[in-house]
């Protein structure tokens, strides 16, 4: 376009000129070996164009025979090497398809159009298509090409790093990606596997410096490099808890300036705090950390801050935590915890039914059977509430990659991932949809609790004479009921030597109500006509009342 433009202002340069002169004419003479020529100044203009014309033509012709055979060579060799690139770049769209006899194809044909040392993608090229077709030391082989290679280094090790991280070679791979970062910081794949490596061996300081290093070429977004930071200053802070409160204490506090959500940093700070004898500071920042989030180990932190306090205190300090976010199940159990050691059985109990109603869990429903065993005794219903927590969902814990941890951890022992534990449930269990005047499982639960087990009273006299037809009662006695008593009158027998004289005793049975009935022919007669080797009974011995309780 600029050609186009310049070409157009000498042309009118040219026409502007020519009308210039036409307009002032005027005679031109010229004495050349004693020949005298005249001319007007038009004509002599035009000839001196035109003479100018003729010459740069002449040059150029000339330019273009003498420089024929340069320009001609320069034609064929790029139109190989533009055939050289078309085959580069079907054969790598090819690999990256999976096409292996098409990628093998183009690379043959590029390394027939085109130098290695000219172009360096052949190396990946070759380096893809020996991966496809399973070669894998040839593959390495051209990675390490590659590495050598200023212009292809970061390829090469990217390609090395894949590669052992394939074959299990942590250490190969972990040394790939230390060399990537050196070379190259400004690539987030090796930043990160940098970063993972470094935390996997503990090394913090090392990893912190990195990840300063990554914030400042902006390799990483800003909140996920806070958030990586926070995480590995929260790591440092758990080493330095035991032998440095203080040093602990600023790297927690200086995680929770990243990233105020962070509750192991806030966990670890409060816990400095306290062993310093602050309990206020300690205390606000698991307030903090409860408002955004309730969880167990805030709670239970919060509640056993200082460990000269009574049942009551710590009661006390549950029911502030409840006050800051009630209606809340976590809230409530933690109420309940703090009521069931303080003895107050009737508040444990309501709390924990009404965290249950909020959200059924396995601890909400082990600590019922707790209560329970503490408030009756009875093995029935404790038994009914661990039959609950087992069909109910499992409760929130560090979870990664599949796997949960007792403890907050950061890194995951799967993965090698920072920063990979989530609080969240391990097992997500689906539920249908409620119907209405359906009842909650708490509800359906609690009615279908055993009665309690109230022994019955027991007398001497009971014991002494019939010892064997007492039962535990099944049902809850509330009141004494009046006892049904049978007599059985046994008369004597008199014992006679002749058979023909031998005689079954009479039996009289009376009722409930004194009334004399007649006793069942199983009573009175024996299976097999009489006892075997039975001499009987005596005759003459009077009847005896035996007296004995039914219930």
């Amino acid at each position: 376009m600029i050609r186009i433009l310049f070409f157009i202002l000498i042309i009118l340069a040219l026409g502007a000129g020519f009308s210039w002169l036409a307009d002032r004419p005027g005679e031109l003479s010229l004495i050349w070996q004693g020949q005298r020529i005249e001319m007007s100044l038009m004509v002599a203009a035009t000839l001196l164009a035109s003479l100018v014309a003729a010459i740069l033509i002449t040059v150029w012709i000339v330019r273009v025979v003498w420089l024929s055979p340069h320009s001609i060579t320069r034609y064929f060799r790029a139109r190989k090497r533009d055939r050289g690139y078309q085959s580069l770049s079907t054969g790598l769209i090819a690999a990256g398809a999976g096409d292996a006899n098409l990628a093998r194809k183009m690379t043959a044909r590029t390394k027939g159009l085109l130098s290695a040392d000219q172009e360096p993608l052949i190396h990946l090229l070759e380096a893809q298509t020996a991966l496809i077709d399973g070669k894998y030391d040839d593959a390495r082989k051209k990675f390490e090409l590659m590495a050598d290679d200023p212009e292809t280094r970061e390829l090469g090790l990217r390609g090395l790093y894949l590669e052992a991280k394939r074959l299990g070679a942590n250490e190969a791979a972990r040394q790939y990606a230390e060399r990537a970062a050196d070379k190259a910081p400004h690539l987030p794949w090796a930043t990160l596997a940098a970063l993972d490596y470094r935390g996997q061996t503990g090394q913090w300081d090392e990893a912190i410096r990195l990840i300063d290093q990554s914030r400042a070429a902006h390799v990483l977004d800003r909140k996920d490099a806070d958030r990586k930071k926070a995480v590995l200053l929260t790591a440092r802070a758990s080493e330095k808890l035991e032998s440095d409160p203080k040093g602990a204490r600023e790297d927690a506090t200086a995680a929770l300036k990243l990233s105020e959500t962070l509750v192991p940093a806030g966990l670890i700070a409060a816990k400095a705090y306290f062993r310093e004898d602050n309990l206020r500071k300690g205390a606000s920042i698991l307030e903090k950390l409860w408002k955004h989030e309730p969880q167990p180990e805030v709670a239970r932190l919060y509640v056993r801050a200082r460990n000269g306090d009574s049942a009551t205190d710590r009661l006390k300090r549950a029911s502030k935590l409840e006050a800051l976010k009630p209606n809340n199940a976590v809230a409530l159990a933690t109420v309940a915890e703090a009521a069931l050691e303080a003895r107050e059985l009737q508040l444990a109990r309501s709390k924990a039914e009404a965290a249950a109603r909020l959200a059924p869990s396995e601890s909400v429903f082990l600590l019922l059977a707790d209560i329970e065993e503490a408030d009756t005794g009875d093995d029935g219903r404790i038994r009914h509430w661990m039959n609950q927590a087992l069909k109910s969902p499992r409760d929130p814990a560090w979870t990664a990659d599949g796997v949960t941890s007792p403890d907050w951890l950061p890194v995951s022992a799967v993965s090698g991932r920072l920063d990979a534990f989530e609080w969240k449930a391990p097992v997500s269990q689906l539920s249908g949809p409620v119907e209405d005047g359906a009842l909650s499982s708490i509800d359906a639960a609690i009615r279908a609790l055993p009665p309690v087990y109230v022994p019955p009273v027991r007398t001497d006299e009971t014991v002494a004479q019939a010892p064997e037809i007492l039962e535990p009662a099944e049902t809850v006695v509330p009141e004494p009921q009046p006892v049904a008593v049978a007599v059985v009158e046994q008369p004597a027998v008199k014992v006679e030597t002749s058979p023909e004289t031998e005689k079954q005793p009479e039996t009289i049975v009376t009722d409930a109500v004194g009334a004399r009935k007649k006793p069942d022919a199983a009573l009175t007669e024996p299976f097999f006509g009489h006892a075997p080797d039975d001499p009987g009974v005596r005759k003459e011995k009077p009847l005896e009342k035996t007296t004995f309780r039914v219930f």
